[in-house]
């Protein structure tokens, strides 16, 4: 077996943020208020916004769509690197986490490119893909409720265009994947998922261990 990635240690870590991240204050401002919250551990990785935000960029993307908003880091991140007349269309459920990041949106001038439904994830998704909006995605970030995740997947397969990417998160669980004593409803959705993915010819695929780990799909022409 050849090199395998490398474990990052605090140490390593915060070396590494300070070499390469590059939140604005905006965003510097809203990771720390979430942080203050008791669901802070939710909110995505500094480092992995910012890769998200370069896959997007890198897509040209125009149209994104994201399951579980949250606070909003991580629709800010994607927000600022779209045009002007691009669009987001954020889904959740929670207001109250909701209007944090609406707050932050405005601050930073993106509040125009986002687009916030709260409602259940699926039924936005649901109605996408009866308005005809089908292909018509170029980026889909899905960090949502993990028993849902395969029908999160296979809407926003069907709302990307060909060549577009999607980006499914928490996908190493905090390394409970791969305990087999570990045997919690949403691991074995995980566990699931993380299986029929890597067996699904319409995409090809990476896992990414940034974050809590990522699965990038893009779709096939």
């Amino acid at each position: 077996m050849g090199k395998r990635t490398l474990e990052l240690n605090e140490r390593l870590y915060d070396y590494l943020l300070s070499v390469s991240l590059r939140d604005t204050p905006v965003q510097a401002a809203l990771r720390h208020e979430t942080d203050q919250l008791e669901m802070g551990m939710m909110q995505v990785s500094a480092d992995q916004a910012q890769f998200m935000a370069l896959l997007a960029k890198l897509l040209g993307a125009r149209r994104v769509i994201e399951v579980g908003t949250f606070t909003g880091y991580s629709a800010l991140a994607l927000a600022q690197v779209l045009p002007e007349d691009g669009r987001l269309i954020a889904c959740d459920v929670s207001k109250g986490w909701t209007d944090i990041a609406r707050r932050y949106w405005q601050q930073a001038g993106v509040a125009d490119r986002i687009e916030l439904r709260l409602a259940p994830a699926l039924e936005t998704l649901d109605a996408l893909v009866a308005d005809d909006q089908g292909d018509s995605f170029d980026f889909a970030f899905i960090d949502a409720d993990k028993q849902n995740q395969r029908n999160y997947y296979e809407r926003c397969l069907a709302l990307i265009r060909p060549g577009g990417l999607i980006a499914v998160d928490n996908v190493l669980w905090g390394g409970s994947v791969a305990d087999p004593d570990n045997d919690t409803d949403d691991t074995r959705a995980i566990r699931d998922f993380n299986t029929f993915i890597y067996q699904d010819q319409r995409v090809d695929i990476s896992l990414v261990p940034i974050g809590d780990g990522v699965t990038l799909a893009r779709k096939r022409d």
